[in-house]
């Protein structure tokens, strides 16, 4: 049960809801973007040069993926040692707490950088509804051309071009997929399966930003309650000073300031 005690619970379950969204927004992220530029050479561009620009953009955020599950597995790490470090259980087992001001500076900072990731993540969080939005709004499309089959006219007119996203240059070709050819392609599991994995990275990074605000208000919290307890300690020492001082005028004795007489005759 000690041992139990020393556990750090908001530091654990931040780092786990830390962990577990920065795998499952760089897993899915990372295959949902090759799975993307799977899509587009298929049924939107014929041309290599069309799409030679968006193949160096999703490269490049395949390789920032790996820096931030690499950072993010770093940073967890540091953040739950704090957690242990600060614990009160912690302190109760290996004696009176002590807070320094390199302890104090190291906290803030920690309370800092969290709150800055968090700002930063917030526009990632932002950044990862965009892929949602356009699978989206491809897939009302394909429901619409489902639902309309019965007058192929109406459904040619039906598209998703890939060029007003700025996924493709506007001299694309051909750029869209429209009617049955839109509805063949939401019917791929090529399709299917990038939609999905899109959502779960759009789900783990609203699960990392829950991890980042939980780490940042508990850091503070606890930022709050060392504050208490020096003001506390510092009142306890006064109090100590004084009696130490009343002590030392009165002869080193404290007595009663009820004589024995009268201690007596009320007994």
């Amino acid at each position: 049960m000690r041992c139990l005690g020393g556990v750090p619970y908001c530091s654990l379950v931040a780092t786990l809801l830390c962990f577990s969204g920065i795998a499952l927004f760089c897993g899915c992220g990372h295959q949902a973007l090759t799975e993307t530029e799977r899509l587009i050479e298929t049924y939107f561009a014929r041309n290599l040069q069309d799409y030679i620009t968006l193949a160096y953009i999703i490269q490049y955020f395949q390789y920032v993926i790996y820096g931030l599950a690499s950072f993010f597995f770093l940073y967890c790490i540091v953040l739950l040692a704090e957690g242990f470090y600060t614990t009160s259980a912690a302190r109760q087992t290996f004696g009176e707490f002590r807070s320094t001001m390199c302890g104090r500076c190291l906290s803030s900072s920690f309370i800092v950088m969290t709150y800055v990731l968090a700002v930063l993540w917030l526009l990632v969080f932002a950044f990862s509804a965009l892929p949602v939005y356009f699978f989206y709004n491809m897939d009302a499309t394909c429901h619409t051309i489902d639902i309309l089959t019965e007058t192929p006219a109406s459904i040619n007119q039906l598209c998703v071009d890939a060029r007003q996203y700025g996924l493709l240059p506007w001299n694309a070709v051909p750029g869209k997929a429209c009617g049955m050819t839109l509805s063949s392609v939401c019917k791929t599991r090529e399709y299917r399966m990038t939609y999905d994995l899109y959502i779960a990275a759009f789900a783990g990074a609203g699960i990392t930003l829950l991890a980042l605000v939980h780490c940042s208000l508990h850091l503070a919290v606890y930022q709050v309650y060392l504050k208490m307890l020096r003001h506390r300690a510092k009142n306890e020492e006064r109090g100590y000073d004084l009696y130490r001082r009343l002590q030392r005028d009165r002869g080193g004795i404290l007595r009663s300031p009820y004589s024995e007489n009268n201690l007596s005759d009320t007994l």
